[in-house]
Order: structure tokens, then C-alpha cells, then sequence
């Protein structure tokens, strides 16, 4: 008990020491908080020090932390005023949305067809690729997902994102803009003077302001609010016969997360998105502990092919799409990686077209890909577990 005890305060703390050692040393900042937290996850988990006994605590870790990181991502989000400042990206998020549909239901007539239980790699699918690793914990729990089909897609869906972040911030923008003949960007005028809201920062430097003080007051009062929140939801999720309760439940959390964000007091509470990453940090670091290593010897082709072609093609045909109604390279690329690999990874790849213009727009979209994305996935799952199974 005492040793599981010190190690949940390790983990608990391991993000703080990879923020502290991404403001040390910028080479690891440019790995970046996300990729390090899979990294040394993944070897912590596979080096054989954590006992048997935490099994059970890593689960329960990964679900609470995600059900409390969920509405900490939405209380910032105000509907109103990024609708009318990013309408391009938000008619592009909903193209990408678009591409992954069609593109799992394209694999469920073929590769999904002979996969067990291939609707709920559709849900997964969509869940990630909409919203990422938050949606595609919460739909884990949401289709009771088995934890070996989970690991494998998560594994899976982390090699092939890595590769797909990394062309994004190369060479993705002359790519498509010769393959596909989209546009190039059109930098407009910049006002003096304009301040962009927290929500925007996801510079190292946000993440040490939480610890000020005043700040901190306001980040107890939203984990407050979330942990209510995940209260309320759990209850009336119980409420729903069995089969549909953990479904029930975070729909709630994402419900009562976005309405909360039009409670004025709790939108205005400053870094609440900082916050909520640091939780999906922690998130991150816990599902890398239990992702085995060994899975990757004996390859499951069905899963490992539908992750592959629901990246490949979801990306293809939301380019295509956005030829068609002539959406310029960077919105594209920034709303796609929003979309495929949720908002901590914005930034890299804003970074790497040299244009900060879009990058509100990116994480607007990606939160909203946060907030959207439950409903998504469970309804693409269900029909199809209807029209497939």
C-alpha cells in the first residue's frame, strides 16, 4: 500500500519535472511535454519496477484523470467570440470531420468486416481523430473497449502520429500545395496591441504562472467544479442500465463541461486549460506505463491496418475537400493536426510553418474536436455496430 502510495505522487509529479526539463534544456522542448510522457512511460512500464499490485491503480488513474482533464479543457472556451474569429477553421474542422466519417466507413466494409468488434475501432477512430487522446480515453471506457485492443490501437496510433506530426511541420504545406494545388495562406494586417487569451499560451512559461498564487486559488476552484461535475455524472450515469451507463456518463462530463464555459466566473478562470493538460499529461505518462512493448513483436494486422488508412485517408480526403472549396494549405494543415492529434501539438507544427496566425485557430478547433468528438464517435460506433455487426 505505502509503495503504491509514493508511486502515484511520482507520477503525479512527472510532469512537472518534464515541463521544468522542457524550460532547461530546449532540445527536450522541442520533443515536446506529450512525446516525452510516452517515451518514459513506455519504459517505466516495461523496465519491470512497478509492481503487480498498481495494475489496478494505473486504471483508475487513467479514467479519473481524463474525466477531470475533460471539462478543465472546456471551461475556457468561449463559443461566441471563436466562432466569429475562426470561422474558416471551424468549416475546416468540420471537413475533417467529414473525411474521417466517410473514411471508417470505407473500412468497415473491408478491413473492419473481419476485425472483432470493428465498430468500436470506427468509435476509436473517430474519438482520436477528431479529438485526440482524451475522446479516444473516454470512448475506451464510453464501449468498453477491451484493454489489449486499446493498447494495440494506442500504440499503433501513436507511431503512425508521430510520423504524420512530423511531416506536417516539414514538408506538408509544399505537399499540398503542389499535389493538391491548394492555396498559400493570406497573412492579413496585424493589429497593435491585440492580447491573445490564455488559452492560446502553450509556452512552457503558462504552465509555471499556474503556480502563482492567485492563479492557483482559481485553478482550485475549476478542479472543484470538474470533480463535481464528474460527480454529477457518474451518478445520473448509474441511473442508465449497464450497457449504456459509461456512455451516459461521459456525455455528461462533456455536456456540463461545455455549459459550464458560459457560467462567466468559470471561463474567466485563468490557465484552466493549462490545467486540464497537465492532467492529460499525467494521463499520457500513466497509458504509456501499461502499453507493453511486446505487443509490438506479434503485429495485429487489423487494427494496425485500420489505424494506418484511417490517418491516410481521413488526411487525403480532407485535403481534397479543402481544394474543393478553396481552404489555403496552412488552415488545413493546422485544423488536421488539431483534429488527428489535439491542440499540444499546434504549436509544434505552427512553429514549423513559421505562421502564428493559425494558431489560434488550431487549438479553437482542437478543443472543440475535445468537445464534439464523444458524441461523434459513439453514434459512428453504434450505427455501425447496427449496419455492420
Amino acid at each position: 500500500m505505502a509503495t503504491n502510495v509514493v508511486i502515484i505522487l511520482a507520477f503525479l509529479l512527472f510532469p512537472a519535472l518534464v515541463i521544468w526539463l522542457c524550460a532547461k534544456f530546449p532540445f527536450l522542448n522541442k520533443i515536446g511535454i506529450v512525446l516525452l510522457c510516452y517515451i518514459v512511460g513506455m519504459i517505466v512500464g516495461n523496465i519491470g519496477i512497478l509492481p503487480s499490485s498498481f495494475d489496478n491503480v494505473q486504471s483508475l488513474m487513467q479514467d479519473v484523470s481524463v474525466s477531470i482533464a475533460l471539462p478543465l479543457l472546456l471551461f475556457s472556451l468561449d463559443v461566441k467570440k471563436w466562432i466569429k474569429m475562426s470561422s474558416t477553421a471551424l468549416f475546416c474542422m468540420l471537413l475533417a470531420i467529414i473525411a474521417i466519417i466517410i473514411t471508417t466507413f470505407a473500412l468497415q466494409l473491408t478491413i473492419g468486416s473481419n476485425a472483432q468488434d470493428g465498430w468500436k475501432l470506427a468509435g476509436m477512430s473517430v474519438a482520436v481523430y477528431t479529438g485526440g487522446t482524451p475522446n479516444l480515453a473516454a470512448i475506451k471506457s464510453a464501449l468498453q473497449v477491451s484493454n489489449a485492443t486499446y493498447i494495440l490501437f494506442n500504440t499503433y496510433d501513436t507511431v503512425f502520429s508521430l510520423i504524420y506530426i512530423f511531416f506536417m511541420a516539414s514538408v506538408a504545406r509544399i505537399f499540398f500545395q503542389k499535389v493538391f494545388k491548394l492555396k498559400p495562406y493570406k497573412f492579413l494586417d496585424r493589429k497593435e496591441g491585440t492580447v491573445a487569451s490564455d488559452i492560446s499560451d502553450e509556452s512552457i512559461e503558462a504552465y509555471f504562472k499556474m503556480f502563482k498564487p492567485s492563479i492557483l486559488k482559481g485553478l482550485l476552484l475549476a478542479f472543484f467544479v470538474s470533480a463535481t461535475i464528474l460527480a454529477i455524472a457518474v451518478v445520473l450515469g448509474s441511473l442508465f442500465p449497464k450497457n449504456f451507463s459509461t456512455a451516459i456518463t461521459i456525455l455528461l462530463i462533456t455536456s456540463l463541461g461545455i455549459a459550464s464555459s458560459f457560467i462567466r466566473p468559470i471561463r474567466r478562470i485563468k490557465y484552466s486549460f493549462q490545467f486540464g493538460m497537465y492532467i492529460i499529461y499525467l494521463f499520457c505518462f500513466t497509458v504509456a506505463s501499461m502499453t507493453k512493448l511486446s505487443v509490438l513483436i506479434h503485429i495485429n494486422w487489423d487494427i494496425l491496418l485500420y489505424v494506418l488508412f484511417s490517418i491516410l485517408g481521413s488526411v487525403l480526403l480532407h485535403a481534397l475537400m479543402c481544394k474543393w472549396f478553396k481552404i489555403d494549405s496552412d488552415t488545413m494543415i493546422v485544423t488536421s493536426v488539431s483534429a488527428m492529434c489535439s491542440p499540444p501539438f499546434v504549436p509544434v507544427v505552427v512553429n514549423g510553418l513559421k505562421n502564428k496566425d493559425v494558431l489560434i485557430g488550431g487549438l479553437v478547433t482542437g478543443i472543440i474536436g475535445y468537445a464534439i468528438g464523444n458524441y461523434l464517435a459513439i453514434a459512428v460506433a453504434m450505427l455501425y455496430r447496427v449496419l455492420f455487426a
